[in-house]
């Protein structure tokens, strides 16, 4: 996956990378609660599509709502990767919401959490056959700076644990080539 030569021709000065290896900016999750901000501001328009709720715990308001709705929220750790240290709320057990609650009062700037969100579900080749798998699509945008063009595909990840919610490669999560098939002109 990725383009051959890229990191080579960005350490020749030749492209140039929004989040650059080392820069970790958007490896930060508390970012996600800025984005249609972000949005306004760099590109003076309103977010097209509406932005997942996201709760800052470093923010008394938002760690009050999550500690009380732990039962129904994703919580993620801010600066973590690959859905590591995360509470899948409705499918903790009591125990766990407790234990991830002090770790949040404990630190709280470390912490970020959103709904849990209902993913779609692909069919996906397993041991059994073929079964329903939850996925989230990873769609690739590229952009000139002058002109923004939203390639015909992207990336699925998929749950291969049956009823799992996490879908990261780094969890037993797999992955599947999406096509955008338009048919329009083709008497479709």
């Amino acid at each position: 996956l990725g383009v051959s030569g890229l990191m080579r021709a960005w350490r020749n000065g030749n492209v140039a990378l929004c989040n650059a290896p080392g820069a970790g900016v958007a490896d930060d999750k508390v970012v996600y609660a800025y984005v249609p901000d972000i949005i306004r501001y760099y590109l003076d328009a309103e977010p097209i599509l509406a932005n997942v709720p996201s709760y800052l715990c470093m923010k008394d308001d938002d760690r009050e709502y999550v500690l009380a709705n732990l039962d129904k929220l994703v919580v993620k750790p801010a600066n973590e990767s690959g859905g590591y240290g995360m509470l899948v709320g409705p499918h903790a057990t009591p125990e766990q919401r407790a234990a991830f609650a002090e770790r949040i009062k404990a630190d709280p700037r470390n912490y970020m959490a959103q709904p849990t969100l209902a993913l779609s579900v692909a069919p996906t080749l397993t041991e059994n056959g073929v079964e329903a798998r939850h996925v989230d699509l990873r769609p690739f945008i590229l952009s000139s700076g002058v002109d923004t063009y939203v390639t015909t595909g992207g990336l699925t990840r998929v749950a291969l644990v049956k009823g799992s919610l996490v879908v990261n490669s780094s969890q037993g999560g797999g992955s599947k080539d999406t096509w955008i098939v338009d048919t329009r002109g083709l008497g479709a």
